[in-house]
């Protein structure tokens, strides 16, 4: 089979293995994990969907800025964030307190929406992303 004829079925979660085949050689063989690891990755997930979701509540509590929300939300870090905003870690940091955040020009806001791909309406009130 040629590379660009693999399939590429997004729908399920594979990893890749070495292992060897009869003849003794090294072969890669895809597998669709193993009960352990799916166990495992499900509460990695769904630790992180808790964390969202505290982070809301501070949002909503006004105790931090969206950013920080729409960060965890896209499973990004502050140097991540700041890579992709294009400034240092410590002035991005900043952007998380509410009192800046409020007084950030539409630029910024928009800047960090891009980033998020969402509009600034949904970065300044998380609570239009609620189905």
């Amino acid at each position: 089979m040629k590379d660009n004829e693999v399939p590429q079925d997004k729908s399920s979660f594979t990893d890749l293995y070495y292992a060897v085949d009869k003849d003794g050689n090294y072969v890669t063989k895809k597998s669709s994990g193993w009960d352990a690891q799916k166990m495992a990755l499900d509460e990695s997930l769904d630790l992180i969907d808790e964390r969202v979701e505290e982070i809301k509540q501070l949002v909503l509590d006004k105790k931090i800025s969206p950013i920080i929300y729409y960060m965890e939300l896209n499973r990004m870090d502050i140097s991540v964030l700041a890579a992709y905003y294009g400034k240092w870690q410590w002035m991005v940091k900043r952007h998380f307190k509410p009192a800046v955040f409020a007084k950030l020009s539409e630029k910024a806001l928009k800047k960090y929406a891009d980033i998020f791909n969402i509009n600034t309406d949904q970065l300044k009130d998380i609570t239009l992303n609620e189905n």
